[in-house]
């Protein structure tokens, strides 16, 4: 079955970075939609940024545009998110996503993906 694994999370003080990673397994990498959701206590679930894989086409939320990237390692089924110079408003369990087919549509709705990852904690400390 589709197993998304992430790892990287952490604490880190504000302006710090951090390099989350999102391995898939049992999943068809290749031409398709792997994403980056975030969600903090009492706020809904928020799309970060995008991939797809078939071309390295990518999409960001404002908030994240020029501090974070979003690129793939398709030699290890692997996306990863490099997040720099983080605020505090970066604090959330990071969940990695990804469609099973077909094209995503209005990418950051949660529902267009078929599976999710676990999740990673990430703190970001004034």
């Amino acid at each position: 079955q589709v197993q998304l694994v992430e790892s990287g999370g952490g604490s880190v003080q504000t302006g710090g970075s951090l390099r989350l990673s999102c391995a898939a397994s049992g999943y068809t990498f290749s031409s398709n939609y792997i994403g980056w959701f975030r969600q903090a206590p009492g706020k809904e679930r928020e799309g970060v940024a995008l991939i797809y894989t078939g071309g390295g086409i990518t999409w960001y939320t404002d908030s994240v545009k020029g501090r974070f990237t979003i690129s793939q390692d398709n030699a290890k089924n692997t996306v990863y998110l490099q997040m720099n110079s983080l605020k505090p408003e970066d604090t959330a369990m990071y969940y990695c996503a990804a469609r099973s087919s077909g094209y995503v549509g209005i990418w950051y709705l949660p529902e267009k993906y078929n599976y999710w990852g676990q999740g990673t904690q990430v703190t970001v400390s004034s």
